[in-house]
């Protein structure tokens, strides 16, 4: 693992760290490609302040912009989810997986 890993990873979790964010990424997930006003709309809180939660998540690389005339669209960047899955859960649901197995094995080898 590089260090550029390490902090890309350390951004994420960051990022996932809080409930705002994390909210903003299930927007996202039900509908992409939404402007700020649109995501605004769902919180209680100040434009400035989503923008601050936005940026967050861009710097995670949560979540891309893209220009559209005078409109930023904002889409959720699924990857580095993907990466902390395999990197930190994957390997630990395998061995619960493989001792599942494992026991399934035994106690029908046993009846």
């Amino acid at each position: 693992m590089t260090d550029d890993d390490k902090v890309l990873d350390d951004a994420v979790f960051k990022a996932l760290a809080d409930p705002t964010r994390r909210f903003l990424l299930d927007l996202l997930f039900a509908r992409d490609g939404r402007t700020l006003t649109e995501l605004e709309s769902e919180l209680e809180m100040s434009r400035f302040g989503v923008m601050k939660h936005l940026r967050v998540l861009e710097e995670a690389d949560l979540v891309v912009t893209r220009k559209s005339g005078r409109e930023k669209f904002h889409y959720i960047n699924p990857i580095p989810i993907r990466l902390i899955h395999d990197r930190w859960i994957d390997k630990y649901t395998e061995r619960r997986a493989s001792a599942l197995a494992d026991l399934k094995r035994q106690l029908e080898q046993e009846q």
